[in-house]
């Protein structure tokens, strides 16, 4: 197991645990989006890259191209909802698991 890096495996699964701790991270911060009340411009931006990541998790190790793509709309959609600022920083953290893009 890798809980120093904040990664670890189920037991019973073969999945990336990167790939668990980015659905983790996603899941966490859609929660937290549906219970922030106040409306705001680009709240369906967030909401829309949201889904798209939380789609990504479920067919295996993502592409990090596009995985920082998400990442930047979210910051630009979320980025001054100070309220949603650590569950943004989590998903944050959960992309720089997947390192460099192979070049």
């Amino acid at each position: 197991m890798l809980r120093s890096m904040g990664q670890r495996r189920a037991a019973d699964s073969d999945e990336d645990p990167r790939v668990t701790e980015l659905r983790a991270a996603v899941a966490r911060l859609r929660r937290e989006l549906v219970g922030h009340s106040a409306d705001f411009a680009d709240r369906g931006i967030a909401e829309d890259e949201l889904a798209a990541l939380a789609a990504m998790t479920l067919t295996g190790v993502p592409e990090v191209r596009r995985l920082r793509r998400s990442l930047l709309l979210l910051a630009g959609a979320l980025g001054s909802v100070s309220a949603l600022g650590a569950a943004l920083t989590g998903v944050r953290r959960a992309v720089e698991l997947f390192g460099e893009q192979a070049q």
